[in-house]
């Protein structure tokens, strides 16, 4: 009990301490640390970003910085299949900043004047073959998928991931037999990390961001279909200001390395 008491009494003294510290540089209770006396909080805003979501890890990391330079600004991300999420936002959907896994789906926003602007390509992308950890059932090419005795699943081919895939069998002539389509590349992952699907055919970034929960298996036909991201400031954006801060940071260096790090392309 006097160890205790003996503790809360210095925990108490130094509350008075940084209380009185407080008081003698003039600081407001609530005002940001560093803010000229008599400064107000910074005002509480909300950042809405509607993001394929193949961009879900790297985005949330750069929505992190952002928050990190902006006080009292919260990006709120909406992360899904980008055919979606343009349908949602052609619909109505209060949102500031757009980026598509493809030009077709970004078309969609664009086809409607919903953009403020000529949307900017900032990054690029390929499939590759998700297994298991270990590769167990031995695939190497693009062909294996047609095995009997494989559970395959790809994307719905209205989402870029899927529309990927059909363009690739088309170029090769090579026609999977999928156990499902899947809403978006996030599901068709979690198939395969599951060990509902022996392969999925996803994007190469999710390869990276999965770590050891997969293995990749590159394929050469894969570059016959690489899909681009553009990113648009929407026209009916709650905090255009904002928005287009948040583009720049996407399209800049930052988002250079951010992007490039999980195995995306850049301009």
């Amino acid at each position: 009990m006097i160890a205790g008491a003996k503790k809360l009494a210095v925990l108490v003294a130094a509350g008075a301490a940084l209380a009185l510290a407080g008081c003698g540089s003039g600081g407001e209770a609530g005002a940001p640390a560093g803010a000229a006396p008599g400064a107000a909080a910074p005002e509480a805003r909300d950042l809405t970003v509607f993001a394929a979501a193949s961009l879900t890890e790297t985005f949330t990391d750069l929505g992190k910085q952002f928050e990190a330079v902006h006080p009292g600004v919260t990006v709120r991300f909406n992360f899904g299949a980008s055919s979606d999420l343009a349908q949602q936002i052609v619909n109505g959907a209060p949102a500031d900043v757009f980026a598509s896994a493809s030009d077709a789906t970004m078309k969609t926003v664009t086809d409607a004047g919903a953009n403020a602007a000529e949307p900017t390509v900032f990054a690029t992308n390929a499939l590759r073959i998700a297994t298991a950890p270990g590769n167990p059932k031995g695939i190497a090419t693009f062909a294996d998928l047609t095995r009997p005795d494989l559970k395959v699943v790809v994307c719905a081919p209205q989402v870029p991931c899927g529309a990927t895939a059909e363009k690739i069998e088309k170029a090769t002539g090579v026609t999977l037999t999928p156990v499902s389509e899947e809403p978006d590349v996030k599901s068709a992952l979690g198939k395969v990390t599951s060990g509902d699907a022996d392969a999925g055919l996803v994007f190469v970034t999710d390869v990276t961001s999965a770590g050891d929960d997969v293995q990749g298996v590159p394929f050469p036909e894969a570059e016959r279909a690489v899909t681009t991201y553009p990113i648009t400031v929407l026209a009916d954006a709650p905090q255009p200001d904002l928005a287009a801060e948040f583009q720049q940071l996407v399209t800049g260096e930052r988002g250079r390395m951010a992007l490039e790090a999980v195995g995306f392309g850049t301009p």
